[in-house]
């Protein structure tokens, strides 16, 4: 069984432009086509679609991406790579996080000081002004 453009993009969640990209960068290996010059894809393809919207959704880059896909190729091959890769991430998503945390912290202090009074004495506005 193979698939349409717009199924392909049905079945994972991911937009066709998207999809076309992957293929341009070449996440995505180009499908076969029709005599109408129609893309099919395969249920490999579809989960190759899956594995990379996964992927994305959880903040991975498109070159670790890729080089996930090539590690994944190889299964008998040993994950130091793929924690490697992912410890990145991780510590790359809590630097993120503090970062929030922090922004957050200083976002509640300027609404806390906030006198709901009349622009001239935001302390919201004198902050980003300062």
């Amino acid at each position: 069984m193979d698939y349409a453009i717009g199924e392909a993009s049905r079945l994972t969640g991911i937009k066709v432009p998207t999809i076309r990209y992957y293929e341009g960068i070449g996440l995505l290996a180009a499908p076969t086509r029709t005599e109408g010059k129609q893309r099919r894809y395969r249920p490999e393809d579809v989960a190759r679609l899956n594995f990379i919207r996964h992927a994305r959704e959880l903040g991975f880059e498109i070159a670790d991406i890729a080089e996930l896909l090539t590690l994944s190729e190889g299964p008998d091959q040993s994950c130091a790579e793929v924690d490697r890769i992912t410890r990145r991430h991780l510590s790359d998503v809590e630097r993120r996080i503090a970062q929030l945390t922090a922004l957050r912290g200083e976002l509640k202090r300027m609404v806390e000081e906030c006198s709901h009074g009349r622009v001239s004495d935001c302390r919201v506005i004198e902050t980003l002004s300062g």
